[in-house]
């Protein structure tokens, strides 16, 4: 840690890490009354657990975002942030805005709009921490004089998240129309805006724990970019199948989401071509676990797997089924909370006491046991949709009788989320288990392949 004010960024984690168990926690029950019979059915049914486990996943994403932009920006522009005081107040807001969204969804206090169930007061708080948050990065920026690409691509990736956040403040009564807008904010941040910010963070953490060439990195950069609003952009369409719009958005939907994976195989490439190339090695090995895991998964949970499913011939069967859930949670993990993960597992030797450089077994069994979790949970959600198309579908089983068939599945699903469960505990663990720290330090030394540390 070369600047005190980067210290904010461990109480972001903090959050984001408490939010990420409890995410899991509703997600299994989720998934548990699939299986039935469901003794909370009148207390906690399926559609709030469910609305909370989303919004949950969507809630610590962005804390994470946030405190890895205050651990990154201030490291790339060399200078202390502006402000911790405004940073800690936008953590104190934004954390009980999130808290108090998530209780009301148990009294059904939502606008049951998938993804943006949050009411209006919520939303207004969620874009006055984003304002909060962009000027005090902007100001960071500004008063250091000092300017990277990398920073570019991030800050730019946050500011568009935050402007294409504003259609899900209105409110239409045709419901075409209000689905047609939801799309400009769902589809273009997980499929867009959100992959220039991982973009970022890869970038950063390819040139500190590789030590590869700044500049070959960030032409790498702007070529992601580049593909990221050519084809995520135009591929927004892709959706528009069931929205109701002119018949011509299909094709243009489908070919432009065939290409999106050509951005995230730039990506995987971009990550494994530093690592093979670059002669050295950061202590740090655990960081580069989930760097490079980031940008591989990310390949075939959002690439393969949204390919797999989405263009409009295949998605006319499988939409809505257990493939969308399949597609859905490997190209989250791999996008956005492997890099989420990347970050805090870069960033925590600085921000905590006796913790080693090169991470603990515990750490690697959280890696490892996430990944093989999340890899089964994929195949189990697959092998559940593709029996639910056929029967649901081309059979023409109705909806519960399916369920029943397909439940073999579900045990699947839950034994295969148990592992991961484990591993995201452990993570958790490995996080609170060294005292935080905030005296500064210089950052470590690459060392050549194959040398110990003394």
């Amino acid at each position: 840690m070369r600047y005190k004010s980067q210290s904010v960024a461990y109480w972001y984690f903090a959050v984001a890490m408490a939010l990420f168990g409890l995410q899991l926690v509703f997600g299994l029950l989720s998934a548990a009354k699939y299986l039935g019979p469901d003794p909370l059915l009148y207390i906690l049914p399926f559609d709030v657990t469910k609305m909370i486990h989303t919004n949950l996943l969507i809630v610590w994403v962005l804390t994470g975002f946030m405190g890895a932009t205050y651990w990154m920006v201030p490291d790339e522009s060399r200078t202390e942030l502006y402000s911790v005081k405004l940073a800690i107040w936008q953590l104190v807001l934004w954390t009980a805005m999130g808290l108090a969204t998530i209780f009301g969804y148990f009294f059904r206090y939502g606008t049951g709009n998938k993804l943006l169930e949050q009411p209006l007061p919520s939303k207004i708080i969620i874009v006055v921490v984003m304002l909060m948050f962009l000027y005090n990065i902007f100001m960071t920026i500004k008063r250091s004089g000092r300017f990277t690409t990398t920073e570019g691509v991030l800050i730019g990736g946050l500011g568009l998240a935050a402007v294409l956040y504003l259609p899900a403040l209105l409110h239409y009564e045709n419901y075409v129309i209000s689905i047609f807008y939801r799309w400009w904010t769902i589809h273009l941040w997980v499929e867009g805006v959100w992959e220039m910010i991982q973009g970022g963070f890869l970038a950063y953490l390819l040139i500190r724990l590789s030590g590869a060439d700044r500049e070959v990195m960030e032409k790498w950069l702007y070529v992601i970019v580049g593909l990221v609003f050519i084809a995520g952009i135009i591929g927004t369409a892709h959706h528009y199948y069931w929205v109701g719009v002119p018949h011509y958005w299909l094709p243009i939907g489908g070919v432009f989401s065939a290409l999106e994976p050509v951005a995230l195989v730039g990506m995987a490439v971009y990550a494994y071509s530093a690592i093979r190339r670059s002669g050295l090695q950061h202590p740090n090995v655990l960081a580069l676990h989930w760097t490079v895991g980031s940008a591989v998964f990310t390949l075939f949970g959002a690439g393969l797997l949204g390919l797999a499913h989405t263009f409009p011939s295949v998605n006319k069967w499988t939409h809505g089924t257990m493939i969308t859930a399949m597609h859905g949670h490997a190209a989250f993990y791999g996008a956005y909370a492997m890099i989420v993960l990347a970050m805090i597992t870069y960033a925590l030797p600085s921000l905590t006491s006796g913790r080693r450089e090169q991470g603990s077994p515990v750490g690697y069994w959280a890696f490892w046991m996430q990944l093989g979790g999340m890899f089964g949970m994929t195949l189990s959600f697959g092998t559940a949709g593709i029996a639910q198309v056929y029967l649901e579908r081309i059979l023409g089983l109705g909806y519960l009788d399916t369920q029943l068939k397909i439940q073999i599945h579900f045990v699947m699903l839950i034994a295969t989320a148990t592992v991961f469960t484990i591993g995201v505990g452990l993570f958790i663990f490995d996080f609170f288990r060294y005292p935080p720290r905030f005296a500064v330090s210089a950052e470590p030394e690459l060392k050549p392949r194959g040398v110990a540390d003394a």
